[in-house]
């Protein structure tokens, strides 16, 4: 989910600055380079941002790693990327592969992954919020619990204890692939007859965005707070407005962000553990519940 929200907020800054879609959308599994060079002969390749640059997700960053290979005479951009390594021959592979590339950018979201990359990286590199927030300001439903725990079930989580009983604990990763589907398949069909294949695959891409999204603003609307350890979960609650405690990950991803982007809002609070955060979250519902 916060991938998706990540494209649609790239999709909404691509067009306030630019006027337009990409010409090429793709994503692991389809990537033609051929069809690539003949939808745009020039100007820059741009790879999504995320929390995905180093080694914890290995096939993302061979991929990314590829595409700045095979593309030295392109510009690449990478979007605002998180970047954690546990292994120092990795960062020095990516270091070989930046290096040999005349014009790649590299933005990051923390202060941390700045500083890695102007150690190691040959390339300008600039501090960039993540993409999500362009989204922007949202409204949501009325709450129907006074607390949701949304937690991580990932290797990135942040190996919470269990969940006091009567705290609904939810995730992302938990969907209905069939409406994903549905959504992708109902963004093509209304895009294919004014539209070449490739532009009609980036409005099924961008269906199946809006419906996890549009899910994930459901999600955190039934809480009056909110306690988690993702780092989308604590951007959406931001534009939905709503109160939440935030536990980091197992390497510090979300304080980083905090540190250099929002951490200053009323409406997070940086808890110490899981009992600390949902003490805080019962008592920021009450609160709102009774303004």
């Amino acid at each position: 989910m916060g991938d998706s929200a990540i494209w649609l907020g790239a999709l909404t800054l691509f067009r306030s600055l630019a006027g337009a879609d990409p010409a090429y959308v793709s994503a692991f599994h389809n990537l033609d380079d051929a069809a690539l060079r003949s939808a745009v002969p020039e100007g820059p390749i741009f790879l999504i941002g995320g929390g995905s640059f180093g080694d914890i997700w290995n096939h993302h960053q061979n991929f990314r790693e590829g595409v700045i290979a095979r593309f030295t005479d392109r510009p690449v951009i990478q979007l605002p990327q998180s970047i954690h390594y546990n292994d120092p021959a990795r960062i020095a592979q990516t270091a070989r592969i930046i290096a040999a590339h005349p014009n790649f950018t590299l933005l990051v979201r923390d202060v941390p992954s700045l500083e890695l990359a102007q150690k190691y990286f040959d390339c300008p590199v600039h501090l960039c919020p993540d993409s999500a927030l362009a989204i922007g300001a949202t409204r949501g439903a009325a709450p129907s619990m006074d607390v949701l725990a949304m937690l991580r079930t990932d290797k990135e989580g942040a190996g919470v204890a269990q969940v006091p009983a009567g705290i609904p604990v939810d995730d992302w990763l938990d969907e209905d692939i069939n409406a994903v589907r549905r959504a992708k398949a109902a963004g093509a069909i209304r895009a294919w007859t004014a539209l070449s294949p490739s532009a009609a695959r980036a409005r099924s891409y961008e269906a199946a965005a809006r419906h996890r999204v549009e899910r994930g603003f459901r999600q955190l609307s039934q809480g009056r707070a909110i306690v988690t350890d993702r780092l989308h979960v604590h951007i959406l609650s931001l534009l939905l407005g709503r109160p939440h405690a935030v536990l980091d990950n197992y390497y510090g991803k979300i304080g980083r962000f905090l540190d250099a982007f929002t951490g200053a809002s009323p409406l997070v609070y940086r808890a110490a553990d899981l009992d600390d955060a949902i003490a805080w979250a019962r008592e920021a519902a009450r609160n709102r519940q009774a303004a």
